[in-house]
């Protein structure tokens, strides 16, 4: 059976692979990416399920297809550079562990794309298909941080491909829906604090050597600041789908809504522990030396050794609802309202496949909103340009929220452009800047011996910038 040390080492790691999955549909809530189209992230995506620029409006809102009459494709190009940098102020060592660094940038540059199909059929149907990248960043902090027992590396890969149909009931009516598969891996890494684990077994059974007696103290001085590494790798499919709807209500004012369904994973992934070499200086005792050697053993064969992971993960639905306004022939209005019930959520709950054990990690996660407005002024036939903010909410609180991914409250300030070269080709471009909240982080993952705790301030910030083709055949 697993000691309390090894199922709270257990939570951390697939803690860690289902927090990372787990943040669907929404950038403020962790790995999920917007960034789907260039023309709309210079709007901050505030016309929503109204855009109807072009095909990479698909993925917002599949009635969209039935605004195109000639078959376009589309495809997306975005540079992503986050920056997490932390601020200590109070933080602990886990025991017999130097404190360590604040971890430097954990952001960094991430790369991403998409690709857009819409060919209309008839009069009255299109049809649809768009393959890009719904999650997938990468968080990496430097060695030896104080955090580290908590999060060094979170790296996050997928592709989703969807297919999608839309019906154009009546001239200003049109209905969408689309099947959604998707793949996705991860690898998290974090160190677990071997000396500590070291001398958690010299107090239990079989060995019983009360803390702050001399041998204790003694394995203490001879064993202090030693590390394992931990990967956790774990990857799923799954299915799941979309459906929407536009309503021009009159010439000037479209209303629009769009729906994801809640996606559910059966994540299978695996541990893999890299424990140090336990030396001791010459000199030690031999009854001391072969004591710390048989409890360096016993760890790594009973407790700190590779193993399979699973968890149960269901993504939660989202609902968007959008409006544009032509104001008049060169300007347009638009805004939205983004809901994802992450309520749905209330813990993870993982199981060790060999039987050694589950846990459960909670959340407490809130439903969120993310509230965008936008503008865009029509210079000529060849020229667009774009302004947008929004505010999006994060589903964490205070006391559960994660290092892999500190989150908070932010905004996004954005711009973008269009340019019409021919009647076949458009180009866009979309930067955005997002900023957010620094709220106060104290985190022990439930165990400050084991895993430090992390006390401070986080400073984070987003630079976007999204380039974009379409070809209207």
């Amino acid at each position: 059976m697993t000691t309390p040390f090894v199922r709270t080492r257990i939570a951390t790691a697939v803690a860690g692979l289902a927090l990372a999955l787990g943040t669907g549909h929404a950038l403020a809530t962790g790995f999920q990416l917007n960034e789907q189209s260039a023309s709309s992230l210079g709007n901050a995506f505030a016309a929503g399920a109204a855009f109807t620029d072009d095909v990479t409006a698909m993925w917002w809102n599949p009635a969209a297809l039935s605004k195109f009459q000639r078959p376009q494709a589309g495809g997306v190009f975005n540079v992503i550079t986050p920056s997490i940098k932390f601020s200590n102020d109070g933080s602990l060592n886990a025991a017999n562990q130097p404190l360590g660094g604040n971890g430097g940038d954990a952001g960094g540059y991430n790369y991403t794309g998409a690709i857009y199909l819409a060919v209309p059929i008839n009069p009255q149907w299109s049809f649809g298909l768009g393959t890009n990248v719904p999650f997938g960043l990468k968080t990496e902090y430097d060695d030896g941080w104080l955090g580290r027992y908590q999060a060094l590396m979170s790296k996050i890969e997928t592709i989703n491909v969807n297919p999608a149909l839309s019906w154009q009931v009546t001239p200003t009516l049109a209905l969408g829906a689309g099947a959604n598969y998707q793949r996705i891996k991860a690898t998290l890494t974090n160190n677990i604090n071997y000396s500590g684990a070291l001398l958690q077994a010299a107090a239990a059974p079989p060995a019983n050597i009360p803390p702050g007696s001399p041998t204790f103290n003694a394995i203490a001085g001879l064993t202090g600041g030693l590390d394992s590494l931990q990967t956790v790798t774990g990857d799923d499919d799954t299915w799941g789908w979309n459906a929407g709807l536009a309503w021009d209500a009159t010439p000037q004012l479209r209303l629009a809504a769009s729906y994801r369904s809640a996606m559910k994973y059966n994540v299978q992934g695996n541990l893999t522990i890299n424990n140090p070499t336990v030396t001791v200086p010459a000199g030690t005792p031999a009854q001391l030396a072969g004591t710390i050697a048989l409890l360096s053993a016993g760890l790594n064969s009973q407790r700190l050794y590779n193993r399979g992971v699973s968890s149960d993960i269901k993504i939660p639905q989202m609902a968007n609802f959008s409006f544009l306004y032509q104001l008049d022939r060169q300007w347009e209005l638009m805004g939205d309202v983004e809901y994802t019930g992450w309520s749905s959520i209330p813990e993870l709950r993982f199981t060790a496949t060999d039987g050694s054990g589950s846990t459960a990690v909670p959340l407490n996660w809130r439903n969120t909103y993310k509230y965008a407005g936008g503008a865009s002024y029509r210079y000529n036939e060849q020229w667009k340009a774009r302004f947008g903010v929004a505010f999006d909410q994060t589903p964490a609180n205070d006391t559960d929220t994660t290092a892999r991914l500190p989150d908070s409250d932010r905004w996004w300030l954005t711009l973008g452009g269009e340019y019409r070269a021919t009647p076949n080709w458009k180009f866009d471009a979309g930067f955005a800047y997002i900023f957010a909240d620094s709220p106060s982080f104290n985190q022990n993952q439930g165990s400050t011996a084991s895993n430090g705790l992390i006390k401070g301030t986080y400073d984070a910030s987003v630079w976007i910038l999204s380039i974009q083709a379409v070809y209207v055949f």
